[in-house]
Order: C-alpha cells, then structure tokens, then sequence
C-alpha cells in the first residue's frame, strides 16, 4: 500500500470522526424555543452588563431589546469604555427615556487590563442582581429571551448558561467563513459535553454569558484573565475548572447579531484572537495550519490528481466536509448557499491565521480599538488549552 494511500485512508478517518462528532453535538444541544418562559414568582434580580466601545451605530437598537424583555426584574449596566463616536450620547438619550438604565464611564483604561475585560469587571462591580448577564453592545434579543434562560437556569441549578447566538450577516462567502470559524471552534470545544461533570469540555459565549454572581466573584472575576482577548471562553473555562456546573443551548431564535459586514472586516476583526487561540506559540500554530492544508486543502487537489481508490478516499472527505457545513448552516440559521464556498474557506483561513500572527509579531501586540496591548504582557495570560488538552 503506499504512502499516498495511507494518508487519503487517514484524512477519510479523520473527516468521518469530524463529522460524526458534529452530528453527534447537533442532536444532543437542547434548543432554548423548549423551555417555557412562565417563572415562580420570586424570581431573581439579572443585571446585565453591556460594555460599548464605539458602539453608537449598534446600542441603540441592542438596548431596546433588553429593555423589551418581559422579565420582571432586570438591572441594565452599560459601561462606555472610552468611546470616541456618539455612544455615550446614544446611551444618555436613552437614560432620558429610561432611567433605570445606570452608566458607567471610563475614561482612562487601568495598566494590565485589555479594555473589554476591564468594563465587564466594572459592570460586574455595580451589580445588586443574583444572576450577572454579560452581552455585547450588538446584540438582539427576543422579548422571552431572559425569561426562558433563566427558568432553564433554575430548573437545571445551573452556575454558568451560554447561548449559541444566530448570525444575521448576508453573504455566502462571509457566511461559509464564519460557519468554517465557529465549526472548528466547536470541534475543539464540545460546548454539547460542557454539562457533564467528568468531560473537559467548557464553553462561553460573548452574546450571552449568565452566570451566578457569587460564583464570578468566587471565581475572582475577569481580573483573573483581565489581559486574555478571548474573554468570554475563558470565564467558561475558570467555571468548569472549580467543578461548577455549566451548560450550552442553542439559541438562535432568541439571541441574533450581524457579527461582520464584509470578509475584509472578519478578517480585520479576527487579528486580535487568533493569536491567543495557539496560546502565542508558534508551534501550535504550524500545527493548526498544516492540519487545516491536509484535511480540507489537499483532498480537493487529490480528487484531481489521483486515481482509483485515493481519489475515492479524498472525494469521500470532502463530501464529509460538505455535510459538516450543511449541519452547521442549519443550526446556525445560514443559508445553504453558503455550502458552495466551503471548498474556498480554507484558503482564507489560513490566510487569516498567517496574518493575525505575522501581524503580532511584527507590532510585538496586538491593536484593538486605538489601544496597544504588549506582546510580553499577553502571554503571561493562562492558555484557552493546550493543543493536547483533549
């Protein structure tokens, strides 16, 4: 047998686990649309915590949807973490209209603090409620939204609830990139074995990350991880590290956002995390790269290329792949035209991940929102995982 066939055999083997695994997670993540939003009546105080940098376009519309929720007893913080657009106007003409909205400023961002992770904390710091919500400042969320999570929450005696969100953005392109994006996140995840006790896997979503006040704090908050870009995994992880109980639903009907506008703009928007994703290591990047070549680059050229039963084994990979993106584009509410460029993703992937690190290195940090974050002070941050974590 040669070489050439081995490996086509291996990428098969590899593909169907990827798919099976994903299939697998479809069907075992409960849907939020399955948990009545009718509560007891002595129901907990949410404070939701809304960070805004630069967000004037955005908050209005986002802000309007929590304020419609028909959860009895709400607190909304919004912390404008030194925006230079209209936000905090766009956030004082609402506070006219609504008072309880309270408002935190900052004006000047702390040493050794990236300025996501600092207002969340400040937000945190301000919460009278049981339950702490942090969301994003473009974030739609239906009217039941909160209601329903947090009877899930109880019901299930919960410490920690995220929400897979939907994305709104139009574009086939766009959209098989961002479906290539989060697929592979999930993959390494498992967000659909976060509840299991004796299972590694954790989750956190930026758009809807509930969790119980005395828990965060116990956890030490996000000064813990107050320099990590990917802030909102790692809450899940510091959960799941102290043996509280964590659980992922989807949650595309109730919590929506157009994530990017363009690829350009994905691409841009991913410079700060990928990085961080390999821990800043060089090694577990060439290893990420060189697995995304061999398993979704090459068994296109080897249909091509080859013959017989390799051709066979590469063209079955493919077609794993293929339905891996038809899976997702379901559950993420995308449409199937997105499916068409699946075979062009893997080219800007790795296009996006050579970048943001080349990018890093070269500015030794990364730029986010007019502030530089030293490459130094990054890496003291702890890894998402290791890439043998599993």
């Amino acid at each position: 047998m040669s070489f050439l066939m081995v490996f086509a055999f291996l990428v098969f083997l590899i593909s169907v686990s990827g798919m099976l695994q994903v299939f697998q997670g479809c069907l075992k993540m409960q849907n939020l649309n399955k948990t009545s939003p009718e509560l007891e009546t002595d129901v907990p105080l949410v404070s939701i915590v809304v960070p805004a940098c630069n967000e004037a376009t955005t908050l209005e519309p986002a802000l309007s949807s929590v304020l419609q929720q028909d959860y009895p007893s709400l607190e909304i913080i919004v912390v404008d973490d030194r925006s230079t657009d209209a936000t905090f106007a766009v956030i004082t003409k609402l506070r006219q209209k609504y008072p309880q909205i309270l408002v935190s400023q900052v004006k000047e961002l702390p040493s050794g603090w990236l300025g996501k992770n600092h207002a969340l904390s400040l937000g945190a710091k301000r919460a009278q409620g049981d339950i702490l919500l942090f969301t994003d400042a473009d974030i739609i969320m239906e009217s039941s939204t909160i209601s329903r999570a947090v009877a899930y929450f109880r019901h299930e005696n919960l410490d920690h609830l995220s929400l897979i969100f939907r994305n709104l953005t139009p574009g086939g392109l766009l959209n098989a990139m961002i479906i290539d994006a989060l697929g592979g996140l999930f993959l390494l995840l498992r967000p659909w074995n976060a509840r299991k006790k004796n299972s590694t896997a954790f989750i956190g979503v930026g758009a809807f990350n509930m969790i119980r006040t005395r828990v965060y704090w116990e956890l030490g908050g996000h000064s813990t991880f107050r320099m990590h870009p990917i802030d909102d995994i790692m809450l899940g992880k510091r959960v799941k590290q102290r043996g509280f109980t964590q659980d992922c639903l989807q949650g595309g009907d109730f919590v929506q956002v157009r994530w990017y506008g363009s690829v350009s703009e994905m691409v841009r928007g991913l410079m700060k995390n990928i990085f961080a994703l390999y821990s800043y290591r060089i090694s577990y990047v060439t290893v990420a790269v060189l697995g995304i070549i061999l398993l979704t680059i090459v068994p296109v050229w080897g249909v091509l290329l080859t013959q017989g039963m390799i051709r066979v084994f590469f063209c079955a990979a493919i077609l794993c792949r293929i339905a891996v993106f038809v899976c997702n584009s379901k559950w993420m509410g995308v449409q199937l035209t997105a499916v068409l460029w699946s075979l062009v993703t893997p080219y800007l992937t790795v296009y996006t991940v050579l970048r943001a690190v080349w990018t890093t290195l070269r500015n030794q940090g990364i730029d986010w929102r007019g502030t530089h974050y030293p490459l130094k002070e990054l890496r003291k941050e702890e890894p998402l995982f290791p890439l043998w974590w599993r």
